[in-house]
């Protein structure tokens, strides 16, 4: 038996896995079908503070993926014909590394980038970041943590001075009195989180903003709680009227305030406008409720914000996430014992894969690329002069909308996204992809990315790999082999030193992930994520582990209890404005994006789990029976969304869970069904996260 932790998720439920039979083989070129044999391996919950021993549906399913037809077992390459083509692994690397080689000679190593995920494990995503400074020495390197926590962590990194998503673990919840959860569906995005909810819905103080009434946003019901249903992408509107009454009526905790933030005076001035009246004509939320949900909040004893993407996702994301902070800070909850504030973390190591090199401006352990401090001390790990490390690239869009464009990318290294899917306004990104010399793609199954790719590379599951995982807490995790992986397929360690020895790239390449973990502790020490006093040993040993997690240290489960991370100790109330977005009417319904309970992601794992996809083979969207009548649409009938960027075609579910105003999309599908066919990659100013949750569409009967 071994003891690991889910792969989707941040929540990172714990499981033990027990071998049963040997994996089937696959073969060289997979169908899309998979072959559903005996399992490798059996799955059970295993108790831990995140999920005391449940598992959602994925987690159940996820042993099917180790046995699924469809693994990629060899690599690939596009022949004359344009179709892929089963070689050898030493003629691919030669190919991939004579290809880099031309590209960079002839249009510098800029014209080279690499794209990342949140799903690597920590040892993956640092050993990209180094390799792609140090072997490719390109600052083009991005990851599609873009796409989901870069808000949140802009906000949290200008008022407190440091990010991560919770700063408390996450059975401090437990005994809350009040919750308030902005824009995230727990209930089906990481179910065996409601459990921590349950104390708040026993006292009624669970309160969810979400524009449809969604699972979570159901647990209110029968007095547990308030579900809060404004207008699509108008949660700053809110955020902003809610601090108004805080101050106005003079509900927020005035010692704290004075002793551990500074910028009252201009917050104060910037939500002055903002009185519930007003707010009510924006948000579509009534003005008492506005007030006397600012009363609870603040009477309570016991509080804690929560943000997800449904509230970050926009254009003015970081600003939303800010004023979400800004309301916490005056209510004195960061650094309380019984209250808080957090982010939830999406990906299952979006913590850990935002801090050790993926993004563009960073260095490990959450390091700034431009502070010169920083590079001498990684460079020194990685034993390079520092003045031979680039600097700050560009983040996701840009990047991946350069492709094969004058000073943009000309080939392309993709590892653990699906960026044919998740990127919005995807049809332009497909179109980039498209005009790139070469585009090499590393994943364990032919996603629509890989079908598109020009070389595959056949990479390890997770369960066929030793590594770490930092959780939505900020815990670190131990993820452990459980079987063996198929022959032909190779770990991304293995691919990088690969490249690295065929490029005369400098420093060593381990393959043995404690080793790299090992580095990536001496290249994070001095960082804001900290793991320096971390091995793969001392995880082994069974410790709760938070970062920051410096030499000598015992961890950190609790940020904040007696400073802030600026100079100064204390934590910034950043005055931000509401913008004016163009509004639905009858004519154009608000688009919202989300999450299904079955699926994760762009769905290229779980869309292959029959369990997973017989509900909803196909995509179907949301709207409320009012709006259907007045276009004419019956419950079950084929529908065409549209709007400048592109259409789709989905079959309608009419619900009353959803306002009049809006329609719902899952971003799960692929191809023509799609979901960021109709996104807008406009970005925020400060994160560059994309415009997922808020688009207008025309909708009609098909």
């Amino acid at each position: 038996m071994t003891d690991t932790h889910c792969p989707y998720c941040a929540l990172q439920c714990a499981m033990t896995l027990t071998p049963t039979a040997p994996a089937p083989t696959a073969p060289a070129i997979p169908t899309a079908t998979a072959d559903r044999t005996a399992l490798p391996v059996t799955v059970a919950g295993r108790d831990f503070p995140t999920n005391r021993g449940g598992l959602c549906k994925k987690g159940w399913t996820s042993a099917e993926l180790l046995a699924d037809a469809g693994r990629l077992t060899t690599p690939l390459v596009r022949g004359d014909d344009g179709e892929l083509h089963p070689a050898e692994w030493d003629a691919t690397l030669d190919l991939i590394a004579a290809k880099l080689r031309r590209i960079a000679a002839e249009d510098g190593p800029d014209a080279v980038g690499v794209f990342g995920g949140g799903g690597l494990t920590n040892e993956k995503a640092y050993q990209l970041g180094k390799f792609a400074r140090i072997a490719l020495r390109t600052s083009r390197i991005d990851y599609n943590g873009r796409f989901c926590m870069s808000s949140a962590a802009a906000a949290a990194n200008r008022s407190f001075g440091i990010d991560r998503g919770l700063p408390f673990p996450l059975t401090d919840l437990d005994t809350a009195e009040t919750v308030l959860l902005l824009g995230s569906n727990v209930g089906d995005t990481m179910p065996p989180f409601v459990s921590h909810l349950q104390g708040a819905r026993a006292r009624g103080g669970l309160i969810v903003v979400d524009p449809r009434r969604s699972s979570t946003a159901r647990l209110c019901a029968d007095g547990a709680g308030i579900h809060v249903q404004p207008v699509p992408g108008s949660d700053l509107a809110l955020l902003l009227s809610l601090t108004h009454v805080v101050i106005a009526e003079e509900l927020f905790d005035d010692g704290y305030v004075r002793q551990r933030t500074s910028g009252i005076e201009a917050l104060r001035q910037s939500v002055s406008a903002w009185w519930p009246e007003r707010a009510e004509t924006v948000t579509g939320v009534p003005a008492l409720s506005i007030r006397e949900l600012a009363r609870t909040l603040a009477r309570s004893d016991s509080t804690y914000i929560l943000t997800g993407r449904g509230v970050e996702q926009h254009v003015d994301g970081t600003d939303t996430a800010t004023a979400a902070v800004n309301l916490a800070l005056l209510l004195g909850l960061p650094g309380t014992p019984g209250c808080g504030y957090g982010t939830l973390t999406g990906q299952g190591n979006g913590q850990g894969g935002r801090e050790h090199g993926q993004k563009a401006d960073q260095l490990p352990g959450y390091q700034s690329i431009s502070d010169p401090t920083a590079r001498a001390s990684v460079a020194a790990v990685w034993g390079v002069d520092p003045d031979d490390l680039p600097g700050p690239g560009v983040p996701a869009v840009e990047l991946l909308q350069s492709a094969g464009l004058p000073g943009g990318v000309r080939a392309l290294l993709v590892h653990g996204s699906n960026v044919f899917v998740s990127a919005p306004n995807v049809s332009t990104v497909r179109e980039a992809l498209g005009r790139l010399d070469l585009l090499v793609v590393s994943d364990f199954f032919l996603s629509e990315t890989a079908k598109a790719a020009d070389i595959v590379l056949p990479v390890l599951q997770w369960a066929e790999e030793e590594g770490t995982m930092t959780n939505l807490e900020g815990r670190v995790l131990r993820r452990r082999r459980a079987v063996d992986a198929p022959a032909g397929a190779r770990s991304e360690l293995w691919i990088m030193a690969e490249l690295a020895r065929r490029l005369d790239a400098p420093g060593t390449w381990s393959l043995e992930p404690s080793e790299v973990f090992d580095e990536l502790a001496r290249a994070s020490a001095g960082g804001r994520a900290d793991y320096s006093g971390l091995s793969h040993a001392l995880l082994d040993l069974g410790i709760e582990a938070h970062w920051p997690f410096p030499v000598g240290s015992l961890g950190t489960p609790r940020l904040f209890a007696d400073r802030f991370a600026h100079a100064d100790g204390r934590a910034k109330l950043v005055a931000v404005r509401a913008r004016s977005h163009p509004t639905a009417s009858a004519d154009r319904l608000n688009l919202v994006t989300g999450r299904l309970l079955e699926q994760y992601q762009s769905g290229a794992q779980t869309r292959r789990i029959p369990e997973l996809t017989e509900k909803r083979p196909a995509l179907v969207a949301q709207l409320h029976p009012a709006t259907a009548r007045r276009h004419g649409i019956g419950e079950g009938d084929g529908i065409r969304i549209s709007n400048s960027r592109g259409a789709l075609q989905a079959r309608a579910e009419l619900t009353h869970d959803i306002r009049p105003d809006t329609v719902f999309l899952p971003f799960h599908y692929p191809d023509a069904e799609s979901a960021n066919l109709l996104t807008s990659d406009q970005v925020d100013p400060h994160s560059a996260m994309p415009e997922f949750k808020r688009a207008l569409v025309q909708v009609s009967a098909v």
